[in-house]
C-alpha cells in the first residue's frame, strides 16, 4: 500500500474514526482504525463491535493495499503534521508516514485479524443534516450516563410518516423533539433506542457537511437491530439497545399548566451560573416568581448565600420553585431561542421549558421537562 494526501483531510478521517474505538478493547486490533487504499479512494475505518465508523477521502494511489495501525496514535500524529501532503507506505511490518521533512515510523497489526464491517441496514428515509444534528444535541443532552441502567443512556427514535420523533431521559428530566424528515415508505411507523453518545458524536460530525443524513435500520431480536447513518463520504453503524420495556415517557407531559413565566434565555443562564457558585453538588437553585419577575437563589455550606434578581414576564399565582442548577442551564442551552416559555402546574410537578418566537408564543417541535426538587424553607 502506498498513496499520497492532503493533510487535512487524513487528518479529519483518522480524527472522526479513532474517536468512537473504545478505551479498552477486548483484543488489540480493535483499537486500530484500518487504512484500505484502492482505486485512488482510502477508506478509514473502526469497529469495536457495536459502533463501526467509515469514510473515503481522495487520495493519488500508487498501490493498493491495506494497514492496521492504532487509531489514537495516528489521529495524534496527523493533527500535528505540517500543511503539507502526506506520503504514506506499507512497509513490511511498520507503516511510514512522511510529511515535509517530518517521518514517522508505526508499527502494523495484522489485517487478517480484523473483523469485517457491518453492512448498512436497508435505508429508512432521509433527513437535512444541519436540522437532525440540532434536534439531536437538543434531546442527547438529557440522556442517561449510567451505564447500569443502559435503557436511560439511550436516544429513543419514533418513526411515524414524516415524522422523526427523539426522545431521551435520564429520570430527573426529559427531552422531546420532532422534526419532518423524507422516509421511504409514507406509511413507516418504527421505534428504535440508539446509544446516546454514538448518535450525538455522529450527527455532530455530519451535521455541518450539508445536505441529507440517509438513516437506515435493521429490526432484530432485543436489543439486536442496527442503526446505520450515512452522509457525504461518511458513515456509521450501531448496535440498537434492548428498548422494549421503555416507559412511556410522553405521558410525563402535564396535560395543562396553572402559571407561566417568559424569561430572556442568555440572561436567565447567567444568572443561574452566578448564583449557583454558592451551590454545593446536590443543592438547587429557587427560582421564585411573582408578578414582580424573578428571584434566582441559593444557598450552600457555612452559610453562603447568594440571589439575584431579573427581569421575567408571569402569569399565574406566585411560585417557587428548586431546580438542579446543571439540568436547568442544559435545558436552556439548547432551546435555539431567544426567549424561553416556562409552564408549571405546582412546585412539586415538572415543568416544562420551551422556546418561544418573536411573537412571544410557543414554537412547538421541542418540549424540555424538568422534575423539581424539594426543598425546605
Amino acid at each position: 500500500m502506498k498513496f499520497r494526501v492532503e493533510r487535512d483531510a487524513l487528518a479529519e478521517a483518522v480524527a472522526w474514526t479513532a474517536k468512537s474505538l473504545p478505551n479498552r478493547p477486548s483484543v488489540p486490533v480493535l483499537a486500530g482504525v484500518m487504512l484500505r487504499v484502492t482505486d485512488g479512494n482510502l477508506q478509514v475505518s473502526g469497529f469495536d463491535y457495536e459502533v463501526s465508523s467509515q469514510v473515503t477521502v481522495e487520495v493519488q494511489g500508487d498501490a493498493d493495499g491495506a494497514a492496521l495501525v492504532s487509531g489514537r496514535l495516528l489521529a495524534e500524529i496527523t493533527k500535528a503534521l505540517p500543511a503539507k501532503p502526506v506520503d504514506i507506505a506499507a512497509v513490511g511490518a511498520h507503516l511510514e508516514l512522511v510529511c515535509g521533512s517530518a517521518r514517522f515510523t508505526l508499527p502494523t497489526m495484522p489485517v487478517e485479524d480484523y473483523p469485517s464491517l457491518p453492512e448498512m441496514p436497508e435505508s429508512a428515509g432521509t433527513v437535512d443534516a444541519a436540522a437532525f444534528a440540532t434536534a439531536v444535541a437538543q434531546v442527547a443532552v438529557a440522556a442517561g450516563r449510567d451505564e447500569t441502567l443502559p435503557m436511560m443512556t439511550g436516544v429513543r427514535i419514533e418513526l411515524s410518516g414524516s415524522t422523526l420523533a427523539m426522545l431521551a431521559t435520564d429520570r430527573y428530566r426529559l427531552a422531546l423533539r420532532e422534526i419532518q424528515w423524507n422516509p421511504d415508505d409514507p406509511d413507516v411507523s418504527l421505534n428504535a433506542l440508539v446509544p446516546a453518545r454514538t448518535l450525538h458524536d455522529t450527527a455532530k460530525a455530519l451535521g455541518p457537511l450539508g445536505g441529507e443524513v440517509t438513516l437506515a435500520l435493521a429490526a432484530g431480536g432485543a436489543g439486536e437491530g442496527m442503526i446505520g447513518l450515512a452522509g457525504g463520504t461518511r458513515r456509521t453503524t450501531s448496535r440498537l439497545l434492548d428498548g422494549a420495556n421503555y416507559p412511556p415517557v410522553r405521558s410525563l407531559f402535564p396535560a395543562s399548566h396553572n402559571a407561566e413565566a417568559r424569561v430572556p434565555v442568555s440572561t436567565l443562564v447567567e444568572v443561574v451560573k452566578r448564583v449557583a457558585l454558592v451551590a454545593e453538588r446536590t443543592t438547587p437553585v429557587l427560582l421564585s416568581f411573582s408578578a414582580d419577575g424573578l428571584v434566582v437563589e441559593a444557598g450552600g455550606s457555612e452559610e453562603a448565600r447568594a440571589s439575584e434578581a431579573m427581569e421575567a414576564s408571569f402569569t399565574g399565582d406566585p411560585l417557587t420553585i428548586g431546580f438542579n442548577p446543571q439540568y436547568l442551564i442544559d435545558g436552556l442551552a439548547n432551546l435555539g431561542a431567544q426567549t424561553a416559555v416556562l409552564s408549571f402546574v405546582d412546585a412539586f410537578k415538572p415543568a416544562v421549558i420551551s422556546p418561544a418566537g418573536e411573537d412571544g408564543e410557543v414554537v412547538p417541535g421541542y418540549r424540555y421537562l424538568i422534575m423539581p426538587i424539594r426543598v425546605s424553607r
